[in-house]
């Protein structure tokens, strides 16, 4: 007997070899669509989003994740604006990238292809919703959603309002579709579900991640948690030390890209890091220090070492000085997640030893770690911020949604 997931599946395969031949343009309109459907049917989906929030607020949830959680109209707007934007952005599916020509006449080319079928499982993150339902359009694919719980309201109202959106269009409805069930029970089958996902992607804090890394037979394509660093070198420049760091953690603390972590080096924290921590503490930040840091600045928490491998989500900042950049290039690699990493100095050797040594899938100078986002690198919307090595890293906009397929044209060879 099908299962309600197997269903889904075999319905979103058949919808991925339509959308196969679909043009760009019949997808650009589906898109153009979806964006105008958002926008028309905003106040239904906030009013949903507030149920979910009513929710969160009844379970306790914390205020990061509720912030996650949250729809207003300018949110809506963004989500409409990336849309457009993803619209104009070239289609990468058909591209040729490679050609060769044999000396017995094959002529053989590498073409991107989509993937075929996206599984996405994420958190507290509406917006996600969109988010994968329209880049995997554009890309060619069909995708199966399974949000959380805390999320359900707004998730159900989202893939209606791009349901009523393709229902417009030569798109099929079944190129997206959600699991609404959020039981454990049918979070475990979309991870052995190889027989119809091509790939699937988790969104959400480190337990999800390593959950779906350990228990899914489907291929995993993997987005990190963010345990982003900043390290103020002994050249940095104070005006820009404060206003990165400010901006790193407070613009938004709740999301991967924001800073948890700060290193400095001691010469530095000398001249310059008590006025630094102040504007940090003077904005709600909690400074969770080193034992240097605690004697210092009174207001500081001693850290642990659970401390520094922590991705907080909120204004708190775990803090430590370090001898040198390889000192804290050697942080880094202990704790860090392979994120997002910036270093704040005006000593240009100092700066490249940093970049060229730090595993991380985006490294700044002189920059705050918040522009590690698909919309910031160009890309409209993102899938997720990849911290793998293979296939995708960092922000994953539409070319890692595809793979490669080769054509090869004879005129009646044979292999001898």
């Amino acid at each position: 007997m099908t299962s309600e997931i197997q269903g889904k599946g075999q319905r979103a395969k058949a919808a991925s070899y339509i959308l196969n031949i679909k043009t760009t343009c019949e997808k650009n309109e589906a898109l153009t669509k979806i964006a105008e459907q958002l926008i028309i049917d905003q106040h239904t989906i906030m009013a949903e989003n507030a149920k979910d929030l009513a929710l969160g607020e009844k379970q306790s949830l914390p205020a990061s994740t509720l912030d996650r959680m949250m729809l207003n109209e300018e949110r809506i707007v963004a989500m409409a604006d990336a849309i457009h934007l993803l619209v104009s952005l070239q289609d990468p599916v058909g591209t040729v990238i490679e050609q060769i020509d044999k000396e017995n006449g094959l002529h053989i080319e590498k073409r991107i292809v989509p993937l075929g079928v996206i599984g996405m499982i994420y958190e507290a993150r509406p917006n996600v919703t969109v988010d994968a339902a329209t880049l995997s359009l554009k890309t060619g694919n069909a995708v199966i959603l399974r949000g959380s719980s805390s999320a359900k309201f707004s998730n159900t109202a989202l893939v209606a309002s791009i349901h009523r959106a393709l229902a417009k269009t030569s798109i099929p409805i079944e190129a997206v579709q959600l699991i609404e069930d959020t039981s454990r029970e049918t979070v475990k089958e979309l991870f052995h579900l190889k027989e119809y996902l091509d790939v699937l992607i988790p969104r959400g804090g480190k337990a999800l991640i390593d959950l779906v890394v350990k228990e899914a037979t489907v291929p995993v394509l993997e987005t990190g948690a963010g345990n982003c660093h900043i390290y103020v070198d002994q050249m940095a420049d104070y005006i820009k030390a404060e206003k990165i760091c400010l901006n790193a953690k407070t613009q938004r603390p709740s999301v991967c890209n924001a800073a948890e972590s700060l290193l400095i080096h001691p010469i530095w924290f000398k001249s310059h890091g008590m006025q630094l921590l102040t504007a940090l503490h003077d904005a709600g930040v909690t400074i969770i220090g080193d034992e240097q840091v605690c004697q210092l600045f009174e207001a500081a928490l001693p850290a642990t070492e659970e401390d520094y491998a922590m991705e907080y989500l909120d204004l708190t900042i775990s803090v430590k000085l370090v001898e040198n950049v390889y000192e804290a290039i050697e942080h880094i690699h202990r704790f860090g997640t392979h994120h997002s990493e910036a270093i704040i100095t005006e000593d240009q050797l100092v700066a490249e030893t940093f970049l060229n040594n730090v595993d991380a899938a985006a490294v700044y100078h002189n920059a705050s770690t918040r522009f590690t986002d698909g919309f910031e690198f160009g890309y409209g919307a993102e899938i997720g911020i990849s911290t793998q090595k293979l296939h995708a890293r960092g922000p994953m906009g539409l070319p890692a949604l595809t793979s490669t397929k080769y054509f090869i044209y004879g005129n009646g060879q044979i292999r001898e």
